[in-house]
């Protein structure tokens, strides 16, 4: 054998090695950040059930596919190289740009307690804005991009909060964890949800076992408690969704207020969230994330309720002033 062949033989032996590293860094990596990204996560997964209760079984899941096809494109189409290109270009822009989704996060959030507690003035303002003429194909179709408007929030949280837990690597390292982060993500957080509104589903086909055997009898046991049960938890599960918008959105919105320096409500929700855990040290981690999600949902609820006459007297007829101008134009 040359001594050239082996001389390239040990290139590639190198090369090899080196490649072996870049993909358990980029693991490591993508793990370490989807950790990190594990709240946002869960809220996702929280508020997406909501936009696919009230329609046909058999469209729950086409709508969950669109849903989840929306999410995919953000991540990868939209967010990965905004994120990559302002991190290097512009990290001053990130913080606001995230702040403003909070800002919307916390607004849609505040519209649903709004429609809950004063339902006439919920309808007036929605009058407000832009009307749609309502068919079950554009009911729905509306549903989906509400969802994917929500999920972009949520996946920009995502993807930021990835790209600062990867320190380490140069351009293609980061942005293959972002990709690895935002596919695994999808899949988890859609996958779960297809699961939760299929289950009813899932609990009839098991009430329905027409076994005389112990096992029948437990598999129509627990069928009739899913079909009994699911309705609940989709409930519960609506709730929960729009808290997690709330407080997510007033999250978002103190930590970017305490970027610029304004860090008096977010120390005030730290110290109070580390009284409420020393407190119960039996239960110190949970009862610190639960005061700071209720401080934070808190604030949030004011900035959302704040938000909606700002939108319904200022921003939206402005909006439509503009699109008047461009559909004049055009």
């Amino acid at each position: 054998m040359s001594i050239g062949l082996i001389a390239l033989l040990d290139d590639i032996a190198g090369l090899a090695k080196v490649a072996a590293a870049s993909i358990d860094d980029i693991a490591g990596q993508a793990a370490k950040a989807g950790v990190k990204a594990a709240g946002v996560v869960i809220d996702d997964a929280a508020v997406t059930p909501r936009y696919v209760t009230g329609f046909a079984a058999e469209r729950e899941l086409p709508i969950v596919g669109k849903i989840a096809l929306g999410s995919l494109k953000n991540k990868l189409i939209f967010l990965l190289p905004a994120a990559l290109a302002l991190g290097f270009f512009a990290p001053w822009a990130i913080t606001p740009l995230l702040m403003l989704g909070g800002a919307y996060l916390a607004y849609e959030g505040a519209e649903k307690v709004y429609e809950k507690i004063a339902p006439h003035g919920a309808h007036e303002h929605e009058a407000h804005l832009e009307p749609v003429s309502l068919t079950a194909e554009t009911l729905e179709d509306q549903k989906i991009a509400g969802a994917i408007k929500t999920d972009f929030i949520l996946s920009a949280e995502i993807m930021a909060i990835t790209l600062a837990a990867v320190t380490e690597g140069g351009f293609w390292t980061k942005a293959i964890t972002l990709a690895v982060v935002g596919i695994g993500i999808t899949l988890a957080v859609y996958g779960a949800v297809a699961l939760i509104v299929k289950a009813d589903d899932a609990g009839v086909a098991l009430a329905r076992n027409g076994s005389q055997s112990a096992f029948g009898s437990l598999s129509r046991g627990l069928g009739r408690s899913l079909v009994k049960g699911m309705p609940v938890l989709l409930a519960i599960l609506g709730v929960v969704g729009t808290a997690a918008m709330i407080w997510v959105g007033g999250g978002i919105i103190i930590h970017g207020l305490e970027e610029y320096g304004f860090d008096e409500i977010g120390h005030f929700v730290h110290d109070w969230a580390l009284a409420a855990g020393h407190a119960v040290p039996a239960a110190e981690g949970f009862v610190e994330w639960v005061v700071t999600a209720a401080l934070s949902g808190v604030f949030g609820l004011i900035v959302g309720f704040i938000l909606i006459p700002i939108i319904q007297y200022v921003i939206a007829p402005v909006w439509r002033g503009v699109r008047g101008l461009f559909a004049k134009k055009a």
